[in-house]
Order: C-alpha cells, then sequence, then structure tokens
C-alpha cells in the first residue's frame, strides 16, 4: 500500500525559491495536498496544481497579503488534524513546523530558517525602540512556541549550513542537511546550451515588498536590494531589477541606469541571467537559489560574504564577494569586476551541485531513515 503523504507550508501568497521547493515536492508525491494558513490564488498561480487546504484565517481577506497576526498562526497550524496521513513533509520559516501528528504519522520539516523575526532578524525588524517594547510580550510567547514547536517534527531538515547553526543555537537541535533542489526552470527549454553574449549590465532578481509589520519597526528590507539601487546610481554602471512588488520605495533612490523589469517569464530571466556581467546578490540569505541558477547560466556571483553565498560562491572561481553590507564595498566591487576572470563552464560545474535529482535522493534517504 502507498503512503499517503500531506504537505504543509506557512502561507501561500507569493512566488519565491520555497515555492520552488514545494513544486518539486509535488512532482515527488503528486497526490499530497498542500495544507496552508492562507491561499492566494491571484499571487500564487502556481499553487493551482495542488489540493491546496487553508485554516481559518482564509476567511480573514486582509490577511491573506499581510502577516500582521502572528500570534494567529499557531493556532491555525494547530487546528489540522493528520490521522490519515503516513508523513507530512513542512516546509517552514515560521509556524508550519508547529503542526500536531500522533505517533503513527512521521514529520519530516524543511526549515527554511528559524523564525526570522524573532530570532536571527530580531534587532533589524523591532529596530524601533517603541515597537520593541511594546510588542515584547507577544514576542516573549511566540519565542516560546516557536521553541516549542521546533521539537516537534521527528527529522529537522536545514537548508544550508548558515541555517543549520541557526537551528542549533536557537532551537538547541540538531539538523540534518539538504540543499534545495534548483535547477532553473527557464533553463527547460534551454538545457545547459553555451551562454548568449554577454551585456554591460548587472543583474538582481528579487521580490521587491516588504511586510507591514516590517515597515512599522523601520526594518530595512533584509534582501538588500537598495543596497544595489544605490551602489549602480553612485557609480553609473547598467542595473536591471527583476521582481514583483511595492517598488515605489526603490524607484525612488534609482539613478537612470536602473531599470525595473517587473515579473519576467521564464524566457526572459533565461536571457537575462545569460546576458548578464554577474549576478549581484547584496543580502544575507538563509541560502539563496538566485544565485545558483545565475551559475546555471554561466554567470558569475557578486554577493554580500555571509549567509548561504558561502556555500554556493568559490571565490575567483564562480563569483567574488564584498565584506561589509554598504554602498561604499558594493561600488567598488562593482566598479572593479572583471569578467574576464571567470569561466562559464566553471560557473555551471559548481552551480550543479544543486540540482533536484540530488535533492530528490537524498529526502528518500531521510524518508526511509525514519
Amino acid at each position: 500500500m502507498p503512503m499517503k503523504v500531506a504537505i504543509v507550508y506557512d502561507r501561500v501568497n507569493k512566488w519565491g525559491g520555497a515555492e520552488r521547493t514545494l513544486l518539486m515536492l509535488h512532482k515527488m508525491f503528486p497526490d499530497a495536498p498542500l495544507y496552508t494558513s492562507v491561499y492566494d490564488k491571484k499571487n500564487a498561480p502556481w499553487a493551482e496544481v495542488f489540493d491546496v487546504r487553508t485554516s481559518f484565517l482564509q476567511h480573514i481577506p486582509f490577511f491573506k497579503h499581510n502577516e500582521i497576526i502572528p500570534f494567529l498562526m499557531p493556532l491555525a497550524f494547530e487546528s489540522f488534524r493528520f490521522d490519515e496521513y503516513d508523513l507530512v513533509i513542512s516546509v517552514s520559516s515560521e509556524a508550519a513546523k508547529g503542526i500536531i501528528t500522533k505517533p503513527g504519522t512521521k514529520h519530516i520539516c524543511l526549515c527554511l530558517t528559524p523564525t526570522r523575526y524573532l530570532w536571527s532578524g530580531y534587532e533589524e525588524y523591532f529596530s524601533n525602540k517603541f515597537f520593541r517594547w511594546i510588542t515584547l510580550p507577544l514576542v516573549w510567547y511566540m519565542r516560546w512556541w516557536d521553541t516549542v514547536a521546533a521539537y516537534r517534527p521527528d527529522v529537522l531538515v536545514a537548508n544550508s549550513q548558515e541555517v543549520q547553526s541557526r537551528i542549533k543555537m536557537y532551537y538547541k537541535r540538531e539538523a540534518k542537511l539538504l540543499y534545495p533542489p534548483t535547477d532553473a526552470p527557464c533553463l527547460t527549454k534551454h538545457t545547459m546550451e553555451k551562454s548568449s553574449k554577454k551585456e554591460e549590465y548587472f543583474l538582481v532578481v528579487s521580490r521587491l515588498s516588504s511586510s507591514l509589520i516590517s515597515r512599522l519597526s523601520g526594518f530595512t528590507f533584509y534582501k538588500r536590494v537598495d543596497l544595489a539601487i544605490h551602489a549602480a546610481t553612485k557609480t553609473g554602471v547598467k542595473l536591471k531589477v527583476a521582481g514583483k512588488g511595492n517598488v515605489s520605495y526603490f524607484k525612488r533612490i534609482a539613478g537612470p541606469n536602473v531599470e525595473f523589469l517587473g515579473f519576467v517569464s521564464d524566457d526572459q530571466l533565461h536571457d537575462l541571467y545569460a546576458k548578464a556581467r554577474a549576478f549581484v546578490f547584496p543580502g544575507k540569505e538563509d541560502f539563496g537559489m538566485v544565485m545558483v541558477e545565475a551559475g546555471l547560466h554561466g554567470t558569475p556571483v557578486i554577493a554580500y560574504r555571509g549567509g548561504g553565498a558561502l556555500e554556493i560562491v568559490e571565490e575567483g572561481i564562480n563569483g567574488e564577494f564584498f565584506d561589509t553590507q554598504s554602498v561604499e564595498a558594493l561600488s567598488m566591487s562593482l566598479v572593479n569586476f572583471d569578467k574576464s576572470r571567470y569561466n562559464e563552464v566553471a560557473c555551471i560545474r559548481l552551480a550543479a551541485r544543486f540540482s533536484s535529482g540530488i535533492f530528490e535522493k537524498q529526502l528518500k534517504k531521510i524518508i526511509a531513515s525514519l
């Protein structure tokens, strides 16, 4: 009798690296339903392949687009029942890991990061002292619940060594390491073909938005797209920014040499990656799948020396680092970048370490070990 599987995710209302992992899980377990707190069909068309099952929060319309009621997330996921399943796989950077399962149901959590606004990003999210003071009781409660929830999965799986170390620091648990599947869907029609001739622009691919709680707290966009825009504007180099979201702030700080492309199709993204002089990654991310996608197109990366970039970029082979998240440091890297130092084949070879085939094989080993 085949194993009955369910998939759980924090909220289905956007598109990004985690969503690519969910689609890989769907490929592996096509009959598995997707449980989530809220589902926004308009902003998450990728989820149409799933049987999506939502919590009571779905009936609070405003919550579909904002993360301003974090204390309700535990209730949402604890309300689900998984008694009929042999295995539940949660993909979580917040509350989905806190589902409750009975002994007969195994639970693997693919942990994207310990809840960022409670732990590694707390000082940034709550930089406003008044906001920090009035939310302190809620943060204490949420940290307590988050720690309890982290012990509910049978196995915690980190998507990078960076996240693995955070899990040990904040949750006091050991986690297995499994890099996310990164095959770059935009390559499907151009499988590993030689890249097009490089052009004289740098590229950023990122969501351009921040949650309401971030704006209230004074948190400054942890992906740091603003840093890339400031540096490009200062130096005059050509920068293309792909990704949808609230771009009004970013356009206000950008010079005429910065082009905002909005949402781009997979074919358009292929051309952007392939023709870029280099891919710019200014944030400190848990992993950073877009850096791998750039590498699969033979394009080197200029990244901040921190987070998942340290596991993807090998300096001088498929990219280089700047050491401080400052306009000055990134500006110097952009001006001094020499594309002739990099070989397309080497970039592709290093990126191929993170293929979906490797992900599937290693996940099956983890499941078999339960």
